[in-house]
């Protein structure tokens, strides 16, 4: 385990960039508009708009990765979970599944890269940083490195005391990338892991006698908790008051330009998405 407390968002320069802070959707919005909307603005990025930090929030839904989406009955699983009122989707960033709800903050830097180096580490440090310096007002226990049995695992877990709380990812365009995360802030870390632990359980089914089970993330629910339970952090609203006073510490926010992703074209970016990630397997 690393500590990243006050260290490693230091590590790499955070860009000026705008500040964009979605307002919480509806139940019955679908979860895929978020990400298509960072599609488009991550092109825009590539092509000479400034970098953009992104913050959305949705109510109810389930975001899964690619493998998961190839479990053999994932569909059905993913109907099941439509049909409880719970928007699914098929995210085009690494990773495995993620339960989201109104205390989970999901936080998205959109970065040029016009030069298509790749630095995976340091991306995934400066993020990690980002999300423990904003903790500094309740924690300075924030830890980075794998948590075996927590959802969606990876080498830059961020945890307390050996809970996960936010798991990072990254997509890649041509001459863009975004570094994304989420960040259990409020509500049980433990219920949102039994959702996903049954989401597994039914997308892989039981396998015949004498066939190996499909492999697929284990997921311990004491391995998962939210800042409130973690580090007594009072609601998603404060937590992101900290983070926007740790990024204006690095980098000047600018003012947000509207004309970054226009809504005709979310449409078609969401069914492009939908087509490549889910429908294609």
């Amino acid at each position: 385990m690393e500590n990243v407390h006050m260290s490693a968002a230091k590590t790499t320069v955070l860009p000026d960039l705008q500040w964009f802070e979605a307002p919480l959707v509806t139940t019955q919005t679908d979860v895929l508009s978020p990400l298509a909307w960072e599609e488009l603005a991550c092109r825009q990025v590539g092509q000479g708009a400034a970098p953009v930090l992104h913050l959305w929030r949705h109510p109810a839904a389930l975001v899964i990765g690619h493998r998961d989406r190839r479990l053999p009955y994932a569909p059905q699983a993913m109907e099941r979970v439509r049909n409880a009122g719970t928007s699914v989707c098929v995210r085009p960033s690494g990773g495995a599944a993620v339960m989201l709800d109104r205390g989970v903050l999901n936080l998205s830097l959109i970065l040029p890269n016009p030069q298509r180096a790749i630095s995976l580490h340091e991306d995934f440090r400066l993020m990690a940083g980002l999300i423990s310096d904003a903790l500094a007002p309740w924690s300075a226990e924030a830890q980075t490195g794998e948590i075996a049995g927590s959802f969606c695992p990876g080498d830059y877990d961020v945890s307390v005391r050996g809970r996960k709380f936010c798991g990072i990812a990254q997509r890649r365009q041509a001459k863009a990338y975004i570094i994304t995360a989420f960040v259990m802030i409020e509500g049980s870390g433990a219920e949102r892991a039994q959702a996903v632990q049954r989401f597994y359980a039914e997308a892989a089914g039981a396998a015949p006698t004498g066939v190996p089970k499909p492999d697929y993330p284990q997921v311990n629910p004491s391995t998962m908790g939210s800042l409130a339970e973690l580090a007594g952090v009072p609601s998603v609203e404060a937590y992101t008051a900290s983070l926007r006073r740790v990024v204006e510490s690095r980098a000047a926010i600018l003012p947000a330009d509207g004309s970054l992703v226009q809504p005709q074209g979310l449409t078609e970016q969401m069914a492009a998405l939908r087509e490549r990630y889910d429908l294609q397997v």
